[in-house]
């Protein structure tokens, strides 16, 4: 089963070489892609069947003895953001080739957007799998390179100015990440994140903290942490649907994976817990914060992603099995709901011609499926039961409350709050776009009533009607399964991450990689 390892890498690289040389045939191109990250989907399943039943699976890269070569190392939490990811980006793919089927080559070139998107399925899969902490940067950058494509599709003004933004931030995050390698190299001779586990404890705290501030300030940045996703809400909203709903699902989640990865094996005798906590809260209330004051719905949805990432972050600030394995459900919860949310947001753009709530009106009846299709998802994001999103609330929640101490009670506060916040802004875009009738107050009243949105960005933008066609709402809709799915199969799954979240907070020893790499 080793031998699967490295196929979740080489055949996304493979597809997209395929799909660039066929670059003139667009149903070629669309037949490489899907077919590529089916076989990953299906490869994905079989290793989380293997890995839960058994030990994780590892590939020393070019058969270089374990630690001096490349690792490819997965256990349960790999294998489980493997498969998701592979929805998501099979989804979303689907989603695209329906818009590029009715738009042509406007918002998304098919002969640069499929090579481009395997690429960055490329780099989600080597971050989920990388053993050691230069694969892992590699990972980053290829996805982060494909990410520069994507997110300057159409080369309109917006897209060019917040796709310069984006560069920059990351970059610096890249500069920092390696840094901090190359301090980590030279302080523990190697980069092979087990050793570095085991070596790191006989560094002197000072050395340690250092190490872990900087590993930490670079994954904060690229998982939109606050104060460090400034960037965040400017840039997505301005991307073509399918490229705003794969990078609001699951780039950022790469970074708290990443985070989990560190924290939980690198840094278990230097904890941060603390100072995670204070950010976690500020994360939760200042984002959710900044969605209740926006009234274009990419830019709202933009917000909560920033404020949902404080639910992982104050999950993995209890640093407790229990609240690892909740952190990591609703991980999968987020991908899953955020990816839908923009998907359905793509759906109301086309049908509306704008994505304001103060412009879009009456869609309930000019477009039901839509108004299913928006509306689940949403309540779910909101933590409503007995839907996914409250289920690992309340799994964080208890493993706080179990804890004990006053900031965790802060933070249950905190989180209850940003959860209901979530469901305001959410749901008064619901109200007024879609049960407000076409002939009721024009867009001057309705600010009237909610002067604070006046001066919102892009509060009075529209873009042109368009048709939907059947495979975008078939993708979106098959989206909203999955998330139900989630509530339906909550308890084998949640088991499957508890069981992730326990196994992860153990200790790794060289020699254990060493044999499951010689298996």
């Amino acid at each position: 089963m080793n031998a699967l390892v490295p196929l979740v890498v080489t055949l996304p690289l493979l597809g997209a070489a395929i799909a660039l040389i066929t670059s003139r045939h667009r149903r070629a191109q669309v037949l490489v892609s899907i077919v590529t990250l089916s076989v990953v989907l299906a490869i994905s399943f079989v290793m989380l069947a293997v890995v839960d039943a058994g030990k994780p699976l590892a590939v020393a890269v070019g058969g270089w003895p374990v630690p001096f070569g490349i690792v490819l190392y997965v256990d349960r939490l790999s294998a489980l953001l493997l498969v998701v990811s592979s929805v998501v980006l099979l989804a979303v793919l689907l989603f695209s080739v329906g818009q590029g089927a009715a738009d042509g080559d406007d918002e998304t070139p098919v002969s640069i957007f499929h090579p481009t998107y395997l690429i960055l399925a490329t780099g989600i899969f080597d971050a989920f799998v990388a053993g050691d902490l230069f694969n892992l940067y590699v990972g980053f950058e290829i996805l982060l390179v494909a990410s520069y494509v994507l997110i300057t599709l159409g080369s309109t003004e917006s897209r060019i100015r917040t796709g310069v933004v984006y560069i920059v931030v990351s970059l610096v995050s890249s500069v920092l990440f390696l840094a901090a390698i190359a301090m980590i190299y030279a302080a523990v001779g190697t980069v092979n994140m087990v050793q570095i586990s085991q070596r790191m404890a006989e560094m002197p705290q000072s050395t340690q903290l250092t190490l872990h501030l900087m590993l930490l300030l670079a994954f904060s940045i690229k998982a939109a942490v606050f104060p460090l996703s400034f960037w965040l809400p400017d840039s997505y909203p301005t991307a073509p649907a399918p490229v705003t709903a794969v990078f609001a699902g699951l780039l950022t989640k790469v970074g708290v994976y990443a985070l989990i990865r560190t924290e939980t094996l690198l840094f278990r005798a230097n904890d941060v817990n603390v100072l995670l906590m204070w950010v976690a809260l500020a994360t939760l209330v200042v984002g959710v914060l900044g969605a209740v004051a926006q009234a274009e719905l990419k830019r709202i949805l933009s917000f909560t992603l920033v404020s949902h990432i404080g639910y992982m972050v104050f999950g993995l600030a209890i640093a407790t099995p229990a609240s690892i394995g909740a952190t990591i459900y609703y991980v999968v919860h987020h991908i899953v709901v955020q990816t839908t949310l923009f998907l359905s947001v793509g759906l109301i753009e086309r049908r509306a011609g704008s994505t304001s709530i103060l412009r879009v009106k009456g869609l309930m009846r000019a477009a039901p499926l839509i108004a299913v299709l928006y509306f689940i998802p949403a309540i779910n994001l909101g933590g409503l039961p007995p839907f996914s999103g409250f289920i690992g609330k309340f799994a964080l929640f208890h493993a706080a409350a179990t804890q004990g101490g006053g900031l965790n009670m802060l933070l249950i506060v905190g989180g209850i709050v940003t959860s209901l916040l979530t469901l305001y802004a959410l749901m008064r875009a619901w109200n007024l776009s879609f049960w407000r009738e076409k002939d009721d107050a024009p867009e001057t009243e309705t600010l009237q009533r909610i002067g604070y949105l006046d001066a919102a960005p892009l509060a009075t933008v529209t873009t042109e009607r368009r048709v939907i066609p059947r495979i975008m709402t078939a993708a979106t809709t098959g989206m909203v399964c999955v998330t139900l799915a989630l509530t339906v199969f909550a308890g084998p799954i949640y088991d499957v991450c508890a069981r992730a979240g326990a196994s992860i907070m153990r200790p790794v020893q060289l020699s254990q990689v060493t044999e499951e790499v010689g298996q």
